[in-house]
């Protein structure tokens, strides 16, 4: 697995290259970057710094961020399907219409989180904190939700829970 540096990625992609699969990150810092459309498909995010930046439309199917801050990271129609986030900082996370099924979220903090219309099934969501999260015809199905919190500032409306 390749190894880049935050400096050469952003390099790269300012040079039209969005392809980023199979390399490693491990805790590289991409606070603020903008990585709209990437491909990450997987890459080795883990203990990253991606607070604040921009990954709509980006695909991080399999990609290891565990433990990874994305506080405030803009994740509109990304792809993080069957990713590993467990343990993962997601507090006011943008991931309306993401598609995170399969994905491992145990332990992720998703406080004031927007996941409205995010594809939630098959997830592992065990002790995920959605506390004022927006849950807005998210779809939960076949996830595991055991000892997850959701508290009465959670916008929920028309969940799928089947």
């Amino acid at each position: 697995m390749k190894t880049m540096d935050a400096q050469e990625i952003l390099r790269c992609y300012a040079q039209g290259q969005r392809d980023f699969s199979h390399i490693n990150l491990v805790r590289v810092c991409l606070s603020n970057a903008s990585l709209i459309g990437a491909q990450l498909i997987f890459v080795d995010l883990g203990g990253a710094n991606l607070t604040r930046a921009q990954l709509d439309s980006a695909t991080l199917k399999n990609a290891n961020l565990a433990l990874a801050n994305m506080t405030e990271v803009c994740l509109i129609y990304a792809d993080l399907s069957n990713a590993d986030l467990s343990g993962a900082n997601l507090v006011g996370a943008d991931l309306t219409n993401a598609d995170l099924s399969g994905a491992k979220l145990g332990g992720a903090d998703l406080r004031k989180a927007n996941l409205s219309e995010a594809s939630l099934r098959g997830a592992d969501l065990r002790g995920v904190n959605l506390i004022e999260a927006n849950l807005t015809n998210t779809d939960f199905s076949e996830a595991d939700l055991t000892g997850a919190y959701i508290s009465d500032g959670a916008v929920i409306n028309v969940v799928n829970l089947s």
